[in-house]
């Protein structure tokens, strides 16, 4: 992993930045970063495989409606698959510390990645506030309401910072459930098992639906559970 780390990920992000003055930063970063997922799927031999988009609304899917990705978190290889995988380009909220580390800073700002300061609360509220209204022009993010990877394999509970957001900026929220990655690279290792990563979208949730945050949570974590479920039933 650390090999195959320190050879692709400079080569991935000099490809974005020589792209950047051709096509702008995110369509460069979306252009050349999910080849770095798909080399790595083929080099590990660890495929990954997509479903369950059919249940996602046409205005979704045809990018005229932006929306909040919340996905369950098995492991480091969720980020780069799902940039991969998912059919619309969808940023990530990361802490503000990411974005000066070599290459990982450097794609984070080609992607347009939101960068939250998690230190100071004051800080991180106001960073939110500007991430739901970056959502509202056309944005679409991805959040991992667990707030990091789990240890165990099972889902963690989540943190309500990815709700607040939600609720702020008003647009749906798919659920989405990535399984497989806990067995290939599991949280703490840099060991890689070969298997199969599977990624299953669910129909959307409103966030105007529900009376407060708690019920919105409830729900999301109901359907990401279901979800891994069907996901697990899949590579049965």
């Amino acid at each position: 992993m650390g090999a195959w780390a320190l050879i692709t990920v400079p080569l991935t992000v000099i490809g974005i930045l020589l792209a950047v003055p051709f096509l702008g930063r995110p369509r460069a970063f979306f252009a050349v970063a999910p080849w770095f997922a798909r080399g790595f799927a083929w080099f590990c031999q660890a495929p990954f495989t997509f479903s369950g988009w059919d249940r996602v609304p046409e205005d979704i899917r045809e990018g005229r409606q932006s929306v909040i990705f919340m996905s369950n978190h098995e492991s480091q290889l969720d980020p780069p698959y799902l940039v991969a995988a998912l059919p619309l380009p969808a940023v990530y909220i990361g802490k503000k510390e990411l974005k000066y580390v070599p290459f990982i800073g450097w794609a984070g700002w080609a992607a347009g990645v939101i960068f939250i300061d998690r230190g100071d609360r004051e800080r991180a509220i106001r960073s939110l506030h500007e991430a739901a209204l970056e959502v509202r022009k056309g944005k679409n993010v991805v959040i991992f309401p667990e707030g990091t990877r789990t240890r165990t394999g099972e889902l963690l509970p989540f943190k309500r910072g990815g709700l607040a957001l939600a609720q702020d900026a008003g647009v749906p929220i798919v659920p989405l459930a990535t399984v497989g990655g806990y067995g290939i690279l599991a949280s703490g290792s840099m060991h890689i098992r070969p298997g199969r990563f599977t990624i299953v979208a669910g129909a959307p949730l409103y966030p105007a639906d529900f009376a407060d945050r708690d019920a919105l949570g409830a729900a999301v974590r109901q359907a990401i559970e279901a979800l891994v479920a069907e996901a697990k039933s899949l590579q049965a």
